[in-house]
């Protein structure tokens, strides 16, 4: 079995091969003033808005699956805020001086302090967990988690205190101040403490046992919504609750928020409105584009809620709402693939989607796939396979139809798929599962697998390597049948992506930056020189290129590693890099925050000028070292300034590779070829030139040996 991840549409004439040529050659010779930076493609609309807040003059909204947007002029547009926010699943946000503070779904708190640009993760709670909810006063900062109560932090989060005496149910979902007394909406109901969390006790007078989603402090009076019971209020300081409920037809409430003397409920079914503290309530909808409000806020006089289709806000205390949405649409892409002409991008809860223009349009193709954070994307000839947190799912005709493969995958958190020869492996949070059959059945291949959350698995030859969640690199040379750890010298063991090159393989770490070993992991450097930011998401080779997806961008080397150079030219803001694709002679880089982004590959990888010296006729030698395993380099010369298009065939006449596609000028030339991922064979590597016609055209035979 062979992946295919290039396009089959050029053919060629030569010796005893005879194929039909069908190259488009450009004849537009002047630089586009885009090619030299990353240009943005069309995005898909989409985003749960799970929470709200105000800092200063900007607005932050933190949504289920993309991350942190701000807004600085009221929600008329949006702005991915994301660089160094690892979890795009944001849970909670608030305010706190001259800081911004984002809870997470099982990644704990990260901090702002220059308005969402950079976040830092500050929690020092472990295990680290899912905050729902926070509530400030005076310098203390109090974060409500999901399994563990109740922390505080005096110093900005650099460390936190767990504060849950007397707190009966530690599945914490709303806090709140009413001036020095501190309330805890948890799944046992309210409670509250008057000495900041040292000590807690029930506040459920007349209050069912049920879950509390939010609490806030309108004047003298409490409000809290629940799930299933609707609003209560509080005169007393959560002494005494009464239901207030009239009017209110549905009971599962949200979040609540206070205008004046307007009172607001945001439910899985609209929005409800009262003006006469809680007694009696009516729809509030018009123009509303959802009715699942999971968040409100007030920012001067307008009121701003969060739905499951964006943000809307409201000018005149609900009466009408408007969408305000721009810019507040992309998903985080984890995964990608080609097949043909068309690129797939599989996206954090969105699905998969296609584009046949290079990423100018998209549309998605989901129908049967039913679980959509999908994680890893393979093309295997014409099949897709996509790996997702609900297993493995293949479509057989690009996208438009997709079948459940998991019989026998007993872990279905899917992170890395990886097809080596005629076997096919999928790494999960559960260890490593082979398929024989294309996916048809699984077995668990684990032994010698310590650690079993696999990122990341590729292969070098006949050895396999995997990357871990805190154990580091597992080699296998027998197929996944056994494994051994191989991480000395390897000082950070969450490995998120591993690349091979020939005799090196190189190890990509969250927070340790990139790794080598040349001795198929039996050692291992640390190769960081020129990598600013060493959280290392994914890694790919094209040719002898290596570039690094960061939490801060995209870096390449061209030189195993020993010095890196900053390619991020166009990213604004520049977002954490999960996935690259090469396809069409672009690279493609799927973002954590800010969805696809293109650049021409021959422009960021650049070609080697090796002489200054004018050639007096153009010429195309012969590759060396041939044959080859798997680097070869291809030399040629310019006498004039000329559009150049190198391309690298397959025996069939169809397309693998793209060396070069851009004006160059005159001069001697050389490009690096890598068929690391291609099978032992004969290739073809054919060049034309010309400034405004084609003036030179050859091709020649190369052999790969493995």
């Amino acid at each position: 079995m062979k992946i295919i991840f290039t396009f089959c549409n050029s053919y060629l004439k030569v010796g005893r091969y005879v194929f039909i040529v069908l190259l488009v050659y450009h004849l537009t010779f002047g630089i586009d003033n885009c090619s030299a930076q990353w240009i943005p493609l069309n995005c898909p609309a989409g985003g749960r808005v799970s929470c709200l807040t105000v800092s200063g003059t900007n607005i932050f909204a933190g949504t289920s699956d993309f991350g942190i947007y701000r807004s600085a002029d009221d929600g008329g547009n949006w702005l991915a805020v994301n660089n160094g926010l690892i979890n795009s699943k944001v849970l909670a946000v608030t305010s706190a001086g001259a800081n911004v503070y984002a809870g997470t779904f099982g990644s704990g708190v990260f901090r702002s302090a220059d308005s969402g640009w950079t976040w830092t993760n500050v929690s020092s709670i472990y295990p680290l967990q899912s905050v729902y909810a926070f509530a400030a006063n005076g310098n203390y900062l109090f974060a409500g988690t999901d399994l563990n109560g109740v922390y505080y932090t005096t110093n900005n989060g650099t460390n936190w205190t767990a504060v849950n005496n007397g707190l009966m149910s530690q599945a914490i979902r709303a806090l709140a101040f009413n001036g020095s007394t501190l309330f805890a909406g948890t799944n046992l109901g309210v409670y509250k403490s008057t000495n900041n969390g040292t000590t807690w006790f029930p506040a459920n007078n007349g209050f069912p046992n049920q879950q509390v989603k939010s609490i806030i402090v309108n004047g003298s009076d409490l409000y809290a919504g629940t799930f299933g019971y609707g609003v209560f209020r509080s005169t007393d300081n959560g002494g005494s609750w009464l239901d207030i409920n009239n009017g209110l037809t549905n009971p599962y409430n949200l979040c609540l928020v206070s205008n004046g003397a307007n009172l607001l409920a945001g439910t899985a079914n609209g929005m409800f409105k009262s003006t006469n503290n809680g007694t009696s309530w009516y729809p509030s909808n018009s123009g509303l584009s959802s009715q699942g409000i999971s968040s409100l806020i007030v920012k001067n006089s307008n009121i701003f809620a969060g739905t499951s289709d964006g943000v809307s806000r409201s000018v005149n205390n609900g009466i009408n709402w408007t969408s305000v949405n721009n810019g507040l649409t992309n998903p985080p892409v984890f995964s990608s693939a080609s097949i043909g002409s068309n690129i797939f991008a599989g996206t954090a809860g969105i699905g998969v989607f296609t584009s046949s223009n290079n990423g100018v349009n998209w549309a998605t193709v989901n129908f049967g796939l039913i679980n959509q954070v999908v994680r890893a994307l393979i093309s295997v000839d014409i099949d897709l396979y996509a790996g997702t947190d609900g297993g493995v799912f293949r479509s057989t005709n690009s996208g438009l139809g997709w079948t459940a493969l998991n019989n026998g995958l007993t872990n279905y958190s899917v992170k890395s798929l990886l097809v080596n020869g005629s076997y096919m492996f999928a790494g999960t949070a559960g260890g490593i599962f082979r398929s024989s059959n294309s996916g048809g059945n699984w077995i668990s291949v684990n032994s010698g697998l310590t650690n079993q959350t696999v990122n990341n698995i590729t292969v070098n030859g006949a050895t396999m390597f995997a990357g871990t969640e805190g154990g580091g690199v597992f080699r296998s040379g027998n197929n996944g049948t056994t494994w051994t750890a191989v991480n000395s010298g390897l000082t950070n063991q969450t490995v998120n992506a591993v690349a091979a090159n020939g005799a090196n393989v190189f190890a990509g770490t969250y927070g340790g930056g990139v790794f080598l070993s040349t001795n198929n992991g039996g050692n291992w450097t640390a190769v960081n020189n020129g990598l600013t930011n060493q959280y290392v998401l994914t890694l790919m080779f094209s040719g002898s290129n290596l570039f690094a997806g960061t939490a801060g961008g995209v870096f390449l080397s061209n030189n195993n590693g020993t010095g890196w150079v900053n390619k991020n030219q166009g990213f604004n803001p520049v977002s954490p890099v999960a996935t690259f694709l090469i396809a069409n002679n672009y690279i493609f880089s799927g973002t954590i925050s800010q969805y696809a982004w293109r650049r021409l590959l021959s422009e960021i990888i650049g070609i080697q000028n090796i002489s200054s010296e004018i050639p007096s006729s153009f010429s195309l030698h012969q590759n060396y070292p041939n044959p080859f395993n798997p680097v070869t380099k291809i030399r040629y010369d310019l006498p004039k300034n000329s559009f150049v298009n190198l391309v690298v065939f397959d025996a069939r006449g169809c397309e693998v590779e793209t060396l070069v596609n851009e004006n160059q000028s005159a001069g001697t030339y050389e490009a690096a070829f890598n068929g690391n991922k291609l099978s032992s064979g004969v290739y073809f590597f054919k060049m034309q030139a010309g400034k405004s016609s084609v003036d030179f055209i050859e091709t020649k035979l190369m052999l790969l040996v493995k």
